[in-house]
């Protein structure tokens, strides 16, 4: 590891930081917090005991990262969209050369930097006219539930559906919300617990 919390320039500090913290989000998410190195935790504790711009930086740093994580959160559905949008682009776009080569019986054409060539496909293409119409039956569902409902859903479903339901499942998270319901009525949830901890303030 470098020494940069004792002479780097704010390019090093950023940057250091940044892989810093990285490391130890890799190593939480593997074996949770107590499986951080302690040489991390050690590493991190430098920067906290820097004093002038060094401090800054982490105070900077913070403040960029959570107004980073506000704006993606804002910005999901919008870029979902914008997504599509561009796929959908590409796909006309792609149509509408096809049938320009096919109406003129030519396979290729080229540019300077790019050709354009008609090829046969190697299996059958699934063409969306409208996308409204499609039935339920014949679309992928993305959803967001939660983990009480989920649960009696696969309560009342066959064992061979509960498999290709989990089957389904791309990724789950900890609903702070449902752990502390249950706090309230006196129930534990393994894994988690509920507690009055302190939070850091950027001034």
């Amino acid at each position: 590891m470098s020494t940069s919390t004792s002479n780097g320039s704010l390019f090093e500090l950023d940057r250091e930081l940044d892989l810093l913290l990285d490391k130890i989000q890799e190593q939480a998410e593997e074996g949770g917090e107590a499986n951080v190195s302690p040489e991390l935790v050690e590493r991190f504790h430098q920067f906290c005991h820097a004093f002038d711009r060094k401090v800054d930086r982490i105070g900077q740093f913070l403040i960029t990262l959570n107004a980073r994580a506000e704006h993606c959160r804002g910005q999901a559905v919008r870029l979902s969209e914008r997504a599509r949008t561009a796929e959908n682009k590409a796909v006309r776009t792609k149509q509408m050369v096809l049938y320009f080569l096919a109406s003129r019986g030519i396979n290729k054409v080229e540019g300077l930097e790019t050709s354009l060539r008609r090829q046969k496909n190697s299996q059958d293409s699934v063409i969306i006219h409208n996308e409204t119409l499609v039935p339920l039956e014949y679309r992928e569902i993305e959803a967001k539930i939660p983990g009480s409902f989920w649960q009696q859903i696969l309560a009342r479903v066959p064992e061979e559906d509960k498999q290709r339901l989990n089957s389904c499942v791309r990724h789950s998270l900890p609903s702070s919300s449902a752990i502390k319901a249950a706090k309230l009525v006196n129930e534990d949830v393994l894994g988690a617990e509920i507690r009055r901890d302190h939070h850091l303030r950027v001034e």
